[in-house]
């Protein structure tokens, strides 16, 4: 199973900066705790100065960024809050037929409740879920097997 970890980044920072980045690591220690044959992408990991790229190769990442989430199994959104780009990812995923999970307490936000197939409200909600076993039941409801 090949997850995208998506989430928000810079969201509506106006100055070249991102926000606390610290939830990518304690997903992925809990994936690979509980799921370790999951393969998760981080694109933070692989492009952790990007907001020092010139214009044409931040298009490029993007660009690839986003054809990802149409070709992976299941997009994982870290939506706290509004996230532009976040939402595009989900977007790609949703159009493409891949599961989209999202852990984000914005259950009233559109682009939140229709492009999303599992929503957890929080971590801590998310963390519970995988722990249980519930995630990848609910994984599997959709025919992904973890």
């Amino acid at each position: 199973m090949k997850i995208f970890l998506a989430g928000i980044m810079q969201g509506s920072h106006r100055s070249a900066e991102l926000h606390d980045q610290h939830y990518r690591g304690r997903i992925k220690d809990l994936l690979a705790k509980f799921l370790p044959t999951a393969d998760v992408y981080d694109p933070l990991a692989d492009h952790a100065n990007s907001l020092e790229y010139g214009d044409q190769q931040a298009s490029e990442v993007f660009a690839k960024h986003n054809r990802m989430c149409g070709e992976v199994d299941v997009v994982l959104a870290v939506v706290p809050q509004a996230s532009m780009g976040t939402a595009i990812e989900m977007w790609e995923a949703h159009r493409n037929g891949r599961v989209v999970v999202t852990i984000s307490p914005l259950s009233h936000n559109w682009a939140i409740r229709f492009l999303s197939n599992i929503v957890y409200a929080d971590e801590q909600q998310f963390e519970q879920a995988v722990r249980e076993g519930e995630f990848a039941q609910r994984l599997a409801e959709w025919g992904i097997s973890p």
